[in-house]
C-alpha cells in the first residue's frame, strides 16, 4: 500500500472552487455560485470581491441549516463531467448531490472498468449515482444500493439524463450491510466494489449503521464478493467519519491482506491559486 498519495480535483467547465477561507468555500456549479461552510478553510479569503457574486449562501441557525438566496436559483440544474450528466440541487444538508473531489476517482474507475470484460460493479451507499453512471458508461453492469428512496430516485434520474440503458444499472433500495450479507449467501461476485460509508446511518427497515462497529463486518463480507479476476478493483471513500486514510487502509489490509493499492486525502484545488481544500479520504486497489 502506498500511503499519503493525495488526489487533487482540478476545475472543469461545470465546476470550480473560486476561493476559500474564514471557514467557508466559494464554488461555481455551472452558472450558479454558492458559499458553504468548510471547517478545513482556516486561512483567509484570497479574493473577497468574488464573494459578492454569490447566488446562495448556506449557514446554520439554531442547529438548522438554511440557504440564504441572494439571486434566483433553480430547484435543480444540469451539469456534466465528461459524458456523465446529472442534476444538482441545494439540499438542507448543505450538499448539492455532486462531490467534485471525486473526479480523480471517477477517472480511475472509468479506466479500471474499461480494462475488464463486461465487469459487474457494486456501488454501496451509492447516493446520487455519478460513480454508477461513470462505471456503466465504461461498460460495467452496475448494482447501485442505497437506503434512501429519495437518493435512489435522484440517481435514477441522473442515469436517464446520461442516457444509460435501463438494463445497465440495477437499482436496489436496501441497507448496505444486509444486502451484502445476502449476496454472500447467494455466492455472488463482483469485479469492482465501490463504497462511501457514512459515520452513521439507518437502513430501510431502521437498521443502524455505525462505522466504528460495522465497518470491519462489512469489509469481511465484501472480501467474499470481490472476484479473483485479474484487474478486479476496490474503492472506498470517507467523508464525514473523521478518520485518517491510513486508518481505512489498515482496516482494509487487515481483511484483504497486503494490496498493491494507494490511499490518501482528496483535495479540491482553487481555480486561481495553488491552495487546496481537503475534502475527504480514499483507499483503492486493483488485483
Amino acid at each position: 500500500m502506498t500511503y499519503d498519495k493525495h488526489l487533487v480535483s482540478l476545475p472543469w467547465s461545470d465546476y470550480e472552487l473560486l476561493d476559500s477561507g474564514d471557514s467557508m468555500k466559494l464554488e461555481r456549479f455551472g452558472d450558479i455560485v454558492i458559499a458553504r461552510p468548510e471547517t478545513q478553510a482556516l486561512w483567509q479569503k484570497m479574493r473577497p470581491e468574488l464573494w459578492e457574486t454569490t447566488h446562495a449562501e448556506f449557514s446554520f441557525h439554531e442547529k438548522k441549516g438554511l440557504w440564504h438566496m441572494n439571486k434566483s436559483v433553480p430547484e435543480s440544474w444540469e451539469l456534466s463531467w465528461n459524458a456523465a450528466r446529472f442534476l444538482v440541487r441545494l439540499t438542507g444538508f448543505k450538499h448539492t448531490g455532486m462531490f467534485p473531489e471525486q473526479a480523480p476517482n471517477w477517472q480511475w474507475l472509468s479506466e479500471k472498468v474499461s480494462g475488464l470484460e463486461k465487469p459487474k460493479v457494486l456501488n454501496l451507499f451509492g447516493y446520487t449515482g455519478i460513480a454508477s453512471i461513470v462505471a456503466a458508461q465504461a461498460g460495467a453492469f452496475v448494482t447501485h444500493v442505497d437506503a434512501s428512496k429519495q437518493s435512489l430516485d435522484w440517481a435514477h434520474e441522473n442515469a436517464r439524463l446520461s442516457r444509460i440503458s435501463e438494463d445497465a444499472i440495477r437499482w436496489v433500495l436496501d441497507d448496505a450491510l444486509a444486502f451484502v450479507k445476502r449476496e454472500v449467501r447467494r455466492g455472488a461476485t463482483y469485479e469492482g466494489i465501490i463504497l462511501d460509508p457514512p459515520a452513521f446511518g439507518r437502513g430501510v427497515k431502521g437498521e443502524v449503521w455505525k462505522i466504528e462497529e460495522d465497518f470491519q463486518t462489512l469489509l469481511a463480507a465484501l472480501k467474499n464478493l470481490l472476484s479473483k479476476t485479474q484487474g478486479s478493483f476496490f474503492l472506498v471513500n470517507g467523508y464525514a467519519a473523521g478518520y485518517a486514510s491510513r486508518s481505512f487502509a489498515q482496516a482494509i489490509e487487515s481483511v484483504f491482506g497486503e494490496t498493491n493499492g494507494e490511499c490518501g486525502e482528496l483535495h479540491i484545488k482553487e481555480s486561481s491559486s495553488e491552495r487546496v481544500v481537503p475534502a475527504g479520504i480514499y483507499v483503492r486497489f486493483a488485483q
